[in-house]
């Protein structure tokens, strides 16, 4: 079924998942020293929401998550600011142009980093660029090595690489409105509260009197994974949330190809 965004012929009948589902098994990702997801059904005395116990007719789970900690979600600046602000009245707008850059973290110290070296080889003219006729909104970013065990991992106290705030920066200055990116987090795990790369690519200066060019309508998605056989390159991009009144949602990032 072929459909045309923004100018661009795609084919809807396509769709290149790349978030991880949420499970309550041991194969769930986790981050940030929390256990697993418990999805598991209502039980009022006898009666089990479960259709296979024999007592319901209706399967009626209960499920306790962190958007977080346990998959793919997607983040707006109220995820670091004193005042709330919710990604279901940021994000309002779903499809977007989208480039899907490869990286190998650098090693710098005790750290695998991200640096804006790394992210201008890539964004350098991008939107500069008439060849597509529209600016780049969203920036994917695959590490290497791109293992499997991504869909599983557990990050808590691993150290994983991250963004430089140098980086960050520049991705904001290149006007990139959404980044996705197949980290639990795009700054350091034990950073003591700094979040420069958060910081840097909403722009706010102060987390208890946002500035008036903080980017409230800029969101992050973190814990994405991108198969190997998903070339670089240009696609479009449908992110979906769920409505939740949160700083965060799970979501469902789509690729398609142009």
């Amino acid at each position: 079924m072929l459909a045309k965004i923004h100018n661009f012929e795609i084919d809807l009948s396509k769709p290149i998942d790349i978030s991880i589902p949420l499970t309550n098994t041991d194969e769930n990702p986790i981050a940030w020293y929390i256990e697993k997801p418990v999805i598991e059904p209502v039980v009022f005395g006898d009666w089990i929401g479960k259709v296979s116990e024999g007592k319901s007719s209706t399967n009626f789970n209960n499920i306790f998550f962190n958007p977080h900690g346990h998959g793919t979600h997607t983040e707006c600046l109220g995820h670091i600011t004193n005042d709330f602000y919710s990604i279901n009245q940021s994000l309002k707008q779903f499809f977007f142009l989208a480039k899907l850059i490869t990286i190998e973290p650098e090693k710098i110290g005790e750290d695998f980093v991200i640096t804006k070296e790394h992210i201008s080889t890539f964004l350098n003219g991008t939107n500069n660029s008439t060849s597509l006729h529209m600016k780049t909104e969203a920036l994917i970013i695959r590490t290497i090595p791109n293992l499997k065990d991504k869909k599983s991992r557990k990050y808590s106290n691993t150290n994983p690489p991250y963004l430089s705030e140098e980086a960050s920066v520049f991705i904001r200055e290149s006007e990139i409105q959404h980044l996705l990116i197949d980290l639990p987090s795009v700054d350091k795990e034990h950073d003591e509260g700094k979040l420069l790369a958060h910081k840097a690519f909403w722009n706010v200066k102060d987390i208890f009197h946002l500035n008036p060019d903080a980017r409230l309508n800029a969101t992050i998605t973190e814990m994405i994974y991108v198969p190997d056989e998903i070339e670089d390159g240009n696609y479009m991009l449908n992110l979906q949330i769920a409505s939740f009144e949160n700083d965060a949602s799970p979501s469902k990032p789509i690729l398609y190809k142009i």
